[in-house]
């Protein structure tokens, strides 16, 4: 006899349905702000950074050198901070303070450019002083992070702020409170994270309404083709001379 309960596959990919939906709903005007910023970065030849700690890390990293995204886009990448090994410490790590701080100091950013910070919770010491360390400084900040699991648990800094109470702007990916949306019968602990998926989902929209904005302005946008194409080593080549030494990552 087949069992009538939906599939999980079903069940995570109207979560997630819900979620896009919900994020068009309240998100459209963040996100074209996000974008209008990030077109003037681009246009005064700034840099778009992007940074997260532990799993947001990949959501940083995924907006760097990709096919179909902008070329001056760097990645913040701490290994101390990513979990890319180490993972345990990394967890205690995002909680020091200071650390941002340093990271900062030694990437030298500007006023022109403009900065990503992506954390689900928004509690922990690093992501919030990174947004605080950036102002400073003069540099705009766009947050992506989950209101309701932000404002359910308490801050990891010293200040008592949460991300979203410092960043310039606040976009909301939507998700719950421990970011997996799924209950399955017999287990108490839900499955199926949501967080780093809507997090590239609304970052890339951001990005793309980018290039649509440089388009507005009579700018081309500076997009890279993927490598895997004929001839695009050619095309991406020209972007890599122009920000060269300036995007680490590469």
């Amino acid at each position: 006899m087949m069992n009538s309960q939906p599939v999980v596959l079903e069940l995570f990919a109207r979560k997630l349905h819900d979620m896009i939906d919900g994020a068009l709903a309240t998100q459209a005007k963040a996100v074209r702000q996000a974008a209008e910023w990030a077109a003037e970065a681009v246009a005064s030849d700034g840099i778009l950074y992007t940074f997260g700690t532990g799993h947001s890390h990949c959501v940083a990293e995924e907006a760097v050198y990709r096919a179909g995204g902008l070329a001056p886009v760097d990645a913040i990448l701490e290994p101390s901070l990513t979990g890319s090994s180490e993972v345990v410490k990394s967890e205690f790590m995002e909680r020091v303070e200071g650390v941002a701080r340093v990271i900062l100091d030694y990437r030298r950013l500007t006023s022109r450019d403009l900065l990503f910070i992506i954390s689900n919770s928004g509690r922990n010491a690093a992501p919030v002083e990174m947004a605080l360390e950036a102002r400073a400084r003069g540099v705009k900040t766009v947050a992506i992070t989950s209101l309701d699991y932000s404002r359910s648990v308490s801050s990891r800094h010293s200040s008592g702020q949460k991300l979203y109470e410092v960043a310039d702007l606040v976009i909301d990916n939507g998700g719950v409170l421990g970011d997996a949306c799924l209950r399955l019968p017999g287990l108490e602990q839900p499955v199926g994270p949501t967080s780093n998926i809507m997090a590239l989902f609304l970052l890339h929209s951001i990005l793309a309404q980018t290039a649509q904005n440089l388009l507005n302005r009579g700018l081309e946008p500076p997009v890279f083709w993927s490598g895997n194409l004929d001839g695009a080593r050619e095309r991406n080549q020209a972007l890599l001379d122009r920000y060269w030494g300036r995007i680490r990552l590469w």
